[in-house]
């Protein structure tokens, strides 16, 4: 969230981060709030310490035998005052919070002004898309084909928009789970966690998920827990509530995890396949920084992620997203757009995102610089590293071939038992 001295102080930019974000939020109740709300404050301290005064009065009284009926009918005013100002207060504070919790992070300055993911920029490409002597068939096809995946038994499983997957399909996907995963920790230098696949509610307000979210989430009733859509949520709250010391940073994480999203307002999109699915599985890389260097950290996560597709020779496009298409907890976003032939179109494959402080400020996550009493909040930032699915779909249509069989990347060719081809059902 925002530092609330910050939007006081400036809150002609952050209506005009609103706008530019295409979102509304109502900047005169906050406004009218945050005045109660310190006057409340002011007065509640007062109150309170006349409370006190007054009863030391009554208690120095009673040692002299006297009983004074007007100091204790003044004592008794005063804390029915006290009463009503604090439940006050406390509402105000609810919906001050609220507001304050949807209020989305400031853009850098650097990132484009527009609409939509119409104005969204090329930052660099990788590779010219694959150009083949038949025609490319979309992955679905191709999958269910060679009886890897099965989407009409998992709906009657489960329902729409989740797969099934057997054999060499499973095999790959696992493949490319380990695989992502050793290149991360063994190379880029990241460690490897295991979290929770379920989290609560103030873990997922930490990450900016709560309360804007909700809708999208699939929420555990009994207990209030959450499936969780990424693993930035358990990750980035491993620090929470907690000071860092600044010989820590950066620190860098690796996770792979289920992901589960219930894909609200998607309705009619991707219904097809494995693009937008309510369970798929991704391998997360999530960084604590010092603020001066989260920008420069935010370069090399970016290409920490590209690697993956380098290695597994697909073409891709980095794209840095507008302010219109920048997710509400991040100042600054470039997605990685993998080619899929099949759709004749590039898709997103990752997301990567300096939130600077704005969720370690909702997380309460500081570091302690030497020689300083204070602390200061540090930067957080995440990215895919891939999503597994997609990166399954990448694979399954730039390595077709016209028989139907998909050729095995080499560098995934040691996880799949040495093979280098998948023709059928195995």
């Amino acid at each position: 969230m925002l530092d609330v001295k910050f939007i006081r102080q400036n809150i002609e930019k952050v209506e005009e981060m609103l706008q530019n974000r295409n979102t509304k939020v109502n900047l005169i109740e906050f406004k009218d709030l945050e005045e109660k709300r310190r006057k409340l404050i002011t007065e509640g301290e007062t109150l309170k310490a006349d409370k006190n005064r007054r009863s030391k009065e009554i208690a120095e009284s009673k040692k002299q035998g006297l009983i004074d009926d007007n100091l204790i009918k003044d004592l008794q005013i005063i804390s029915d005052r006290i009463k009503i100002v604090d439940n006050e207060l406390k509402d105000i504070e609810d919906k001050f919070e609220f507001i304050s919790l949807n209020i989305p992070n400031m853009l850098h300055s650097s990132v484009p002004i527009g609409k939509d993911e119409s104005s969204n920029t090329v930052y660099k490409t990788f590779g010219q898309p694959h150009k083949f002597n038949f025609t490319a068939k979309p992955h679905w096809d191709i999958a269910e084909k060679l009886g890897i995946i099965d989407f009409e038994r998992a709906t009657k499983i489960t329902g729409s928009r989740f797969s099934l997957y057997f054999g060499n399909g499973a095999k790959l996907e696992r493949a490319i789970i380990n695989f992502m995963l050793d290149l991360h920790t063994t190379k880029h230098g990241y460690k490897e966690v295991l979290p929770p696949f379920m989290v609560n509610r103030q873990t997922m307000t930490g990450t900016g998920q709560l309360p804007k979210f909700e809708d999208d989430l699939f929420r555990i009733d009994s207990v209030d827990y959450f499936l969780i859509p990424t693993a930035e949520v358990p990750v980035t709250n491993i620090y929470a509530d907690e000071i860092l010391s600044e010989d820590e940073l950066p620190i860098y994480f690796t996770a792979y995890t289920p992901c589960f999203r219930k894909e609200a307002g998607s309705y009619g999109k991707d219904t097809k396949g494995l693009i937008r699915q309510h369970q798929f599985n991704k391998v997360e890389l999530v960084k604590f920084s010092k603020p001066e260097d989260s920008y420069e950290e935010l370069e090399k996560l970016l290409l920490n992620a590209e690697e993956v597709l380098k290695l597994l020779n697909i073409p891709y496009r980095v794209v840095t997203l507008c302010s219109g298409d920048t997710g509400f907890s991040s100042a600054k976003t470039y997605d990685i757009e993998v080619w899929l032939p099949g759709q004749d179109c590039y898709r997103e494959i990752s997301s990567c995102s300096n939130f600077e402080d704005f969720q370690a400020r909702r997380a309460k996550i500081r570091f302690k610089k030497k020689g300083q009493k204070g602390t200061e909040f540090v930067h957080t930032l995440n990215g895919s590293g891939l999503a597994v699915g997609r990166t399954l779909v990448a694979i399954l249509e730039n390595y077709q071939q016209e028989d139907g069989s998909v050729v095995i990347p080499e560098v995934l060719r040691k996880y799949m038992d040495n093979k280098d081809i998948i023709r059928g059902v195995v």
